[in-house]
């Protein structure tokens, strides 16, 4: 997808202003950033605890890949409003519809080629920081285009007030993960499953090491 130069120099200062906040006024702080490719199609699949994520991981990327897009799906609610759908839009959100959305797929496989996308393989937010079940459709997803999927952990974020100051979250990047032996098995239900549920059990990994509550898929 091409995005002008303008557009991309004003996604890194929107980043940088917000990583003002989060990592100056406030305690975020970004591990293993360095595990995220330059270039390529990169997923980045991370769990789901707050609305303020889909700010702040954002900056955690752009800030180690300054002028680059992070593409992130949204439901379409948040672009209702023309300012609102132009404000979105202008960050590399777009929007998707409940329950299935064929066009929305379309862009994301078409993204994956060469682009940095976020997803939350979740689908739903759990405020406890309790780790949820992965949507199959992201398993279809990475099966179909093969990113590089980079397990990501969000933690602390459910418990931040706006505004706030000195307020402690994370978020960790782990290594790509490898699903070769799945890429092996046949285009069905049951391999999609196995490849959400590898991507879980990253993120997972990644919520523990960092001592962080996980509950139950």
């Amino acid at each position: 997808m091409r995005v002008s130069f303008f557009q991309r120099l004003w996604v890194t200062f929107s980043c940088y202003v917000i990583g003002f906040y989060a990592s100056l006024l406030n305690r975020l702080v970004v591990k293993g950033a360095a595990n995220i490719p330059a270039r390529g199609g990169v997923l980045l699949a991370s769990n789901h605890i707050s609305g303020y994520e889909t700010v702040f991981l954002p900056w955690a990327v752009i800030r180690q890949h300054p002028l680059q897009m992070l593409w992130a799906p949204a439901k379409e609610e948040l672009f209702e409003k023309p300012f609102l759908r132009l404000l979105y839009s202008s960050w590399g959100a777009f929007p998707v519809r409940r329950k299935r959305d064929v066009k929305a797929v379309g862009v994301l496989n078409d993204l994956l080629k060469d682009q940095k996308v976020m997803l939350f393989p979740e689908g739903t937010r759990h405020r406890d920081g309790r780790l949820g079940a992965g949507n199959r459709g992201v398993g279809k997803i990475i099966y179909d285009t093969r990113p590089i999927v980079i397990p990501t952990a969000l933690i602390g974020l459910n418990s931040w007030k706006f505004p706030g100051l000195g307020q402690p979250a994370m978020v960790v990047f782990g290594t790509p993960l490898d699903f070769s032996d799945l890429y092996q098995l046949e285009d069905c239900k049951e391999t999609h499953n196995l490849i959400v549920g590898r991507v879980m059990q990253a993120i997972a990994g990644l919520l523990q090491e960092e001592g962080a509550y996980v509950g139950e898929a």
